[in-house]
């Protein structure tokens, strides 16, 4: 027996006893209460991430025009996402093992401070590297965050009643992919573009006071901490995130004398190989404990959220060109066409949530991923200049209807098994995978945008898309280029078909309401 094991029996042992969802979860002494409270505690954080995510990609033109207006040079103020999302993605792992050792509400507190601190920084800084910088310190806060509202959800709901918490959760995506773009189109037009960032500091307070009241003090995990799997981890997902991010900005060759996007996201690919072999072999407490990936539901839905994070991000860039270059709307314009996505999310994923509690998971995976993929390829059938624009709506619904049934079922069925004292790792795999998958989504996407604008717009001199300015194109541009970004619009609409096929992969499981025990 571990010593981890010993003291998770001797915590268990020494927890009150109770009938409620949270028996041997809370710290010795506490008593259980009821978990919605630090769930809406948590969703507020997590909610101002995800905005935070998408707000800033309408601002990116602003932030150019006040921070970088002497260059052409669009690859500078791309790194204010970049460093962002490379600084999120490559702690995840860790940062999910921090809340098992020291408690998922001091770290995500934590994250919390740091994350609002960050947002002041950002709104005043008054350089592009100042400001760099500063979202590279949001995306560490962000990162903190993220793992510990699944491990609270995990440790604090009972298994057969997670489905709506993770409804929650999920329901909180989908309003976060509307309001952002709504949010940032507002805010730069009205006030200005350090307002997406400085928005979040009161919204920061708040969500830090309701989580300080509200969040269980949870037991801890004596966890010896893996040195050697941190530094091959962030290394290993350094190289790729790196490479894959900036793979397009390069045109996928040299970066800085010999080396190479290539040489960097092959040396990333092996790093992570060799990290993979040291966990198996290790007889220290891995970073990644691999025998979650026992459970079966575990290691699908892992696959299932890489390719879901995949087609999500590849998505919206051939449909906000489109919209915005093609056929001239504005970026809030362009936004409030995901309102029938929204609302349906937002309404459906908690209901969702409370029927995969009894329900086989692939019952409503399977049909939600497929909606999913009907509404990508409804929306290229849709992408050109002579449908009526409000035909969106409908394809828009769609896509609402099936991310009810993705997200939150998804988290559920990964989550189902875990026990508490590694709730943080395997919430840390399960984001570190899902923003891989974005990560692969967003350099997949653009690489296959260029090559369909290529082939519809030879004469185009193969000008990168942002090339082609703001505003509407002329009527002899504007046709080729909607067909081009509707053929894009194909690569996420099949891609998450191989979502459909690694659901079929997961089992019931045995502990839903009204199951046979």
């Amino acid at each position: 027996m571990t010593d981890s094991t010993r003291a998770e029996r001797k915590a268990t042992a020494s927890a009150p006893v109770s009938t409620g969802p949270s028996t041997g979860t809370f710290a010795v002494g506490q008593r259980p209460q009821s978990p919605w409270p630090a769930l809406w505690a948590l969703v507020i954080g997590f909610f101002m991430i995800l905005v935070d995510t998408t707000i800033v990609s309408v601002a990116n033109p602003a932030i150019k025009a006040a921070l970088d207006p002497t260059t052409n040079n669009l690859d500078r103020v791309v790194w204010v996402t970049s460093a962002y999302l490379l600084a999120y993605a490559v702690p995840l792992l860790i940062t999910g093992r921090l809340g098992d050792r020291f408690g998922p509400k001091n770290i995500y507190l934590i994250g919390l401070a740091v994350f609002t601190a960050a947002s002041l920084w950002c709104g005043l800084s008054t350089t592009l590297d100042g400001l760099i910088v500063a979202r590279a310190v949001q995306g560490l806060g962000a990162a903190c965050m993220t793992p510990q509202t699944m491990a609270v959800i995990t440790r604090t709901f009972p298994p057969e009643r997670r489905g709506a918490a993770m409804g929650l959760w999920g329901a909180t995506s989908g309003v976060a992919m509307l309001v952002g773009p709504l949010a940032g189109g507002f805010l730069v037009d009205g006030l200005g573009w350090e307002w997406i960032f400085i928005v979040n500091i009161p919204v920061g307070i708040i969500g830090f006071v309701l989580a300080w009241i509200y969040v269980p003090r949870l037991a801890t995990h004596p966890h010896r901490f893996d040195i050697p799997g941190v530094f091959l981890s962030a290394i290993a997902l350094f190289l790729i995130v790196f490479g894959l991010q900036e793979g397009a900005t390069y045109d996928w060759g040299m970066i800085w004398g010999p080396i190479s996007v290539w040489s960097l996201i092959i040396a990333g690919v092996v790093v992570l190989a060799l990290f993979i072999w040291y966990q198996s072999r290790t007889k220290n407490e891995p970073l990644v404990p691999m025998e979650l990936f026992r459970d079966r539901n575990f290691s699908w839905s892992n696959i299932s959220i890489a390719l879901v994070g995949f087609t999500v991000t590849a998505q919206g860039l051939p449909l906000m060109f489109f919209l915005q270059l093609a056929r001239g709307l504005t970026p809030t314009e362009s936004a409030l066409l995901l309102i029938p996505m929204a609302i349906m999310a937002g309404v459906l994923s908690p209901i969702a949530g409370r029927i995969l509690d009894r329900i086989d998971p692939r019952i409503m995976l399977v049909p939600g991923l497929l909606l999913v993929s009907l509404s990508l390829f409804l929306f290229a059938m849709m992408m050109n200049t002579e449908v009526d624009i409000l035909w969106m709506l409908v394809p828009s619904a769609i896509l609402g209807l099936g991310n009810a049934g993705m997200w939150g079922p998804l988290a559920t069925t990964a989550t189902r098994n875990l026990p508490p004292r590694q709730a943080g790792a395997g919430a840390g795999i399960y984001n570190t995978t899902r923003t891989i998958g974005s990560v692969l989504g967003s350099a997949a996407v653009a690489a296959f945008m260029q090559s369909r604008l290529d082939a519809n717009l030879p004469d185009s001199g193969g000008a990168a898309s942002g090339g082609f300015g703001s505003g509407a194109l002329p009527d002899a541009v504007a046709g080729p280029f909607a067909d081009a970004m509707a053929q894009t619009m194909l690569l996420p609409a099949a891609f998450i078909l191989l979502g459909v096929v690694a659901v079929l992969f997961l089992r019931r499981p045995a502990n839903l309401l009204g199951a046979k025990r």
